[in-house]
């Protein structure tokens, strides 16, 4: 018995260049829609971030209050705190120090800032697309509101990043 080969006949060159087409057009898709997911996930860390650096500083105020309480009942006086920042054990690595508010234009995106002539903190995000401010400012700025009582971290405006309100 004699085996029979089969010849594969090699398909049309029209044929090919559209399968082809058609697995580079799946393939931008994909890479676009991995893109478009990856930009989402980033715009959540930084408001995890920004919102848990926030919340350490308001923290970290409520604290020094109460060791000011404490103090004082003990006869003791403390000065006030300026910046809401040395209150923290180690401030975050994105902090950028002391800076006058009129030259906060000038930090690097995803800096931290304290601006004595608020007196307020402010942020620069890293890629603003996802922030919506009411104001023509690149930062997101955070007053320190409260004296003689309990300091606190305002919001000067009502900002909102992803939709969701930032307070």
């Amino acid at each position: 018995m004699a085996t029979a080969e089969r010849v594969v006949a090699p398909l049309p060159s029209g044929r090919r260049l559209t399968e082809w087409a058609l697995m580079a057009l799946l393939l931008l898709g994909l890479t676009l829609s991995f893109v478009r997911y990856s930009q989402n996930v980033r715009g959540q860390a930084e408001l995890a971030a920004l919102k848990t650096t926030l919340g350490s500083l308001r923290t970290a105020l409520v604290v020094e209050h109460l060791r000011r309480q404490v103090a004082a009942h003990e006869g003791a006086a403390l000065p006030s705190p300026g910046n809401p920042f040395t209150l923290l054990e180690s401030p975050p690595a994105n902090y950028v120090g002391v800076v006058n508010r009129a030259q906060s234009r000038s930090v690097a995106n995803g800096a931290w800032l304290f601006a004595p002539d608020c007196p307020c903190v402010g942020y620069r995000p890293l890629d603003d697309q996802w922030l919506d401010s009411p104001v023509d400012d690149p930062l997101i700025w955070f007053a320190v509101t409260g004296s003689p009582g309990v300091l606190q971290l305002v919001a000067e405006e009502k900002y909102r990043w992803r939709n969701e309100s930032l307070d």
